[in-house]
């Protein structure tokens, strides 16, 4: 019996593992697959070749098992079975069932059909983790299942874990292990025909006893119908009538598709047939091709023929040269008129010179005769001057000897001469008043001038503390500005456009115009360790503060002409130039060391080691030290002993301390470039700028009323100064009248004997002075006669002279325009050689061209044979040709966009073909087969009806 049924399900399982893309409803579990039909006489020969393969070969047969912690028993077998009927014997308890059921497990059964238990887990022996169940089939015959992998036998392994987890293993007969999938373990059992939960195959003791025990015939019928595999066998047909449905359904819409591929070759076949005019369009594409390149072959022959006219016609141009020689010969013309000129200009400037000494000497003369004649009228005016005083003197002298002889006058001089004393005594008196009032006034003057002394001072006094205010509130304006700067970047307290030189000076080393890049302001690379100490630090380093560092020469002069670009001349940072070293220079034995007050260099912190070599060498701050309180610092440099390698210290507000020589600023000194907190300094700036402001106001009121004071004094002084100028007047008056008064008493008082003596006298110095006069006035003529002579001379040789500058000016004229046409016929001689030149290069580039087009004609002519060998005979422009050979593409493309490419169209059409007729050619098929399974269907309902 269960040979029998492993025949009948190996033969069942094999027309189930048949199937082909067919759609199928949902069917049991091990029936899935495409139903193929087999005519009779294919299923006589399967069931030949399974009765034959059951007779010869053993395939399915179990060969031997073997339990481990399965159920309640350790270890079982290993049970090795015969060939034919086997039997197991035993007593209760001793593992007959246990077999069964691990032979059910084993081969791929559920807990549920053993009867044994509903979980795996409950097959693992007690207070163990696992159980191991072991099949082997044999595996041996003509329909051995893969027998070139698994050999003559198939070995399945199954462990249980006591979590109820099972692994199963496939091996062969070596113990590979081949699979591990339950796919391949039912294939296996498919091909061999095992159904364990066929009770045919594997009855248990439920099963037996349902069956034994079971009054109803449908239940009977039921076990009947499962054991012969006719239910199952129902089930197929029913399937096999769906999905022969379905198939049908499939291929009524199949054919609705084939309509539309045979629409569809159609189509492609059309295109392909239209190809052929495509075809030709090309064809006549490549002659007009090959037309074009012996086109384009002619044109650059003819080009090469215009080019040889050209340089022929060019060669066989003379007229440059000729241009050239007639203006060579008028330079040369020019250049002998000009050499003549300027012979003469020299020669007129020889003889003008010649007159130019000799004007200048006349001049000297008449200068001489000049100062004589007027040395000599003085002479004469002095004479007839002093003629003419005596003369006068002579005529007074007579008339007073005239009136004192004949005595008219003498009753009438006692009362004038008393007159005259009244008149004198009453201006002593006037004169005497006036002199008090003078020396008031005097007195008066110089107490006023010396006050206007003392508020002129008190103003220039005010008015430089004025400026000295306003110099401190412009400075406080600049620094409040900087500190504003100063919040965004630090950098523009050293300066409004610092910012902007360093960005300068970073562009220029990215471009590698630095050898290295300079280092600075020295006082940006500054910190503090005790900001209380930034005044001192300042007064120490103020001249450096804002100085740069260049490592040569050349990034010196890089650097200041960028600065050029920020800064004027006079206020451009200090830029000092040593060679860059990264390390501080060891200064053991050379810096000044104090147990109370630190060095200069031990007060700040410099990152670049550049900076501080560079302070050390220039500043000296290892050797200055910092000491905040002023007369400590006295104490300390200015007692018994300074400390040692100490040359000075700086106090807190700034003073400077030598060890005999103490400097203190004149002016509160400020942090103005290492203070920390700038918003703070602001604050300190602001209320600095108030008092500034307020003072200034005081001053400018106060030096207000003291201009006005100046102002009033001087108006005073002024009125003081002229009337005093009067009182000065009035005494000159009377002075001169008393002294004229006594020389009238005087005169009166004369003898007239004396006074004749005196006119003799002077009538004998008359008649000398009319001599001199006389002498005078002859020297005089002379001295006219040869000045004028003398000048006449001076004019003539003037003349000359003036006569020799207009030849002068007018060969210059004439020179002047003759260099003018010299150099215009130079220009125009360079333009005609340049021009000969250019022609000359013009022949020589033409030939060269000729050369060049030459060799390209023939490389075209030579592209145009690879072309198309034999020379065309064109009489179509190369334009004409392009514009044909464009459309013609133009056309193709057009055709081959409606129709698409060749290659392409060929291939869609073969496809085309290929798959209609693969097409047709399946629904033929399954029309075919349809057809087939309905006989097949009917025959065998018959049989069974018949059965």
């Amino acid at each position: 019996m269960q040979r029998k049924g492993a025949g009948h399900l190996s033969v069942m399982s094999k027309r189930k593992s048949c199937v082909h893309n067919v759609v199928k409803p949902s069917k049991t579990p091990r029936t899935d697959g495409k139903t193929h039909v087999l005519d009779d006489e294919e299923d006589k020969v399967q069931q030949d070749q399974s009765l034959s393969a059951s007779s010869v070969g053993d395939i399915g047969v179990i060969e031997s098992i073997t339990l481990r912690n399965f159920m309640s028993h350790h270890l079982l077998g290993p049970f090795e079975f015969g060939p034919n009927v086997n039997f197991i014997v035993g007593n209760n308890g001793t593992g007959k069932s246990a077999i069964l059921t691990a032979l059910i497990v084993g081969l791929g059964g559920k807990a549920t059909i053993t009867n044994r238990g509903t979980s795996l887990k409950g097959f693992v022996k007690y207070k163990e983790s696992f159980a191991d169940i072991k099949v082997i089939l044999k595996n041996r015959g003509n329909d051995s299942y893969k027998g070139d992998i698994y050999g003559d036998s198939i070995c399945i392994e199954h462990r249980i874990t006591s979590d109820g987890c099972r692994t199963c293993k496939i091996k062969n007969k070596t113990g590979h292990v081949v699979s591990t999938k339950k796919e391949e373990l039912t294939a296996i059992l498919d091909h061999f025909g095992i159904q364990v939960d066929n009770p045919v195959s594997v009855l248990n003791q439920e099963m037996s006893k349902q069956f034994l025990h079971s009054k109803s015939e449908a239940d009977k019928y039921k076990f009947f119908m499962k054991a012969t595999l006719l239910e199952q066998m129902k089930k197929d047909y029913i399937h096999i009538k769906q999905t022969k449905a379905l198939t049908r359904e499939q291929v009524e819409r199949q054919e609705e598709c084939l309509k539309d591929l045979r629409q569809l070759f159609l189509q492609k076949k059309e295109r392909y047939e239209r190809l052929s005019s495509l075809d030709n369009m090309r064809q006549t594409l490549e002659d007009l091709k090959k037309k074009m390149a012996w086109c384009l072959v002619r044109e650059k022959e003819r080009l090469v023929e215009q080019l040889m006219e050209q340089i022929e016609k060019e060669e066989s141009n003379h007229k440059h040269e000729e241009k050239l020689q007639l203006c060579q010969s008028k330079v040369t013309t020019a250049e002998k008129r000009l050499q003549d000129i300027q012979k003469k200009v020299c020669m007129l400037r020889e003889e003008q010179e010649r007159l130019a000494e000799e004007s200048c000497k006349m001049k000297d003369e008449i200068k001489v005769k000049t100062k004589a004649k007027k040395n000599q009228e003085v002479v004469y005016f002095r004479a007839e001057n002093k003629l003419k005083n005596l003369e006068k003197e002579q005529c007074l002298l007579q008339d007073r000897v005239h009136k004192i002889s004949h005595g008219s006058g003498r009753r009438s001089h006692e009362s004038e001469q008393a007159q005259h004393q009244e008149k004198i005594s009453a201006f002593k008196k006037q004169l005497e008043k006036l002199e008090d009032e003078s020396s008031a006034l005097n007195q008066e003057i110089k107490d006023k001038q010396q006050a206007l002394l003392k508020g002129r001072e008190e103003y220039d006094k005010l008015s430089m503390e004025e400026k000295s205010i306003q110099v401190s509130l412009e400075s406080r304006l600049k620094r409040k500005k900087q500190l504003m700067a100063s919040r965004s970047n630090r950098l523009r307290r050293f300066g409004d456009h610092m910012p902007e030189l360093m960005e300068s000076i970073n562009k220029a080393f990215a471009q590698g115009r630095f050898i290295k890049k300079p280092v600075g302001p020295i006082g940006a690379c500054i910190s503090l360790k005790d900001p209380s100490l930034a005044v001192a630090v300042e007064s120490c380093v103020r001249g450096l503060i804002k100085s740069f560092c260049c490592d040569n020469y050349r990034d010196e002069k890089v650097l200041q002409g960028l600065m050029s670009l920020y800064f004027p001349r006079g206020g451009r940072p200090q830029i000092i130039v040593c060679p860059f070293t990264y390390r501080v220079y060891n200064l053991q034995g050379r810096g000044v060391q104090h147990p109370e007050f630190p060095s200069v260099l031990e007060c700040i912190n410099v990152e670049n080691p550049v900076m501080t070599n560079c302070l050390i060498d220039m500043r000296g701050i290892e050797s200055i030290l910092i000491i905040k309180e002023n007369a400590r610092a006295r104490k300390v440099m200015q007692g018994s002993r300074p400390p040692k390698n100490c040359r000075e210290a700086f106090t807190g507000d700034g003073d400077q301390v030598y060890t005999n020589r103490y400097y203190t600023a004149e002016h509160e000194v400020l942090a103005q470039y290492l203070g920390g907190d700038p918003e703070a300094e602001i604050r300190l700036v602001d209320s600095e700028l108030e008092n500034n402001r307020a003072q200034l106001s005081r001053f400018q009121l106060h030096l207000g009323s003291v201009k006005k004071d100046i102002q009033f004094m001087e108006e005073k002084l002024r009125s003081v100064i002229m009337a005093c100028k009067k009182n000065q007047e009035s005494i000159n008056k009377v002075k001169a009248s008393i002294t004229e008064l006594k020389n009238i008493e005087e005169a009166h008082a004369e003898d007239v004997s004396s006074l004749e003596e005196e006119a003799e006298e002077n009538e004998q110095k008359m008649e000398s002075e009319r001599r001199n006069v006389k002498e005078a006035q002859d020297e005089l003529k002379k001295h006219e006669t040869a000045l004028m002579n003398i000048n006449q001379k001076y004019n003539d040789v003037k003349t000359k002279v003036e006569q020799l500058s207009d030849e002068k000016e007018q060969l210059k004229e004439e020179q002047v325009k003759a260099e003018a046409e010299c150099s215009k016929l130079d220009q125009t001689l360079k333009i005609l050689e340049k021009k000969l030149e250019d022609h000359q290069a013009t022949v020589q580039a033409m030939k060269e061209d000729l050369s060049l087009r030459e060799e390209e004609t023939q490389d075209w002519e030579a592209k145009a044979r690879a072309i198309c060998p034999v020379r065309q005979q064109v009489y179509q422009s190369a334009r004409g040709i392009d514009a044909e050979i464009t459309r013609l593409r133009q056309k193709i493309s057009t055709e081959e966009s409606s129709h698409g490419d060749k290659e392409r169209v060929i291939r869609e059409y073969a496809e085309a073909h290929s798959n209609y007729k693969s097409k047709s050619g399946q629904l033929r098929d399954l029309r075919k087969f349809i057809d087939r399974l309905d006989l097949i269907m009917t025959d065998r309902q018959d049989r069974c009806k018949i059965m």
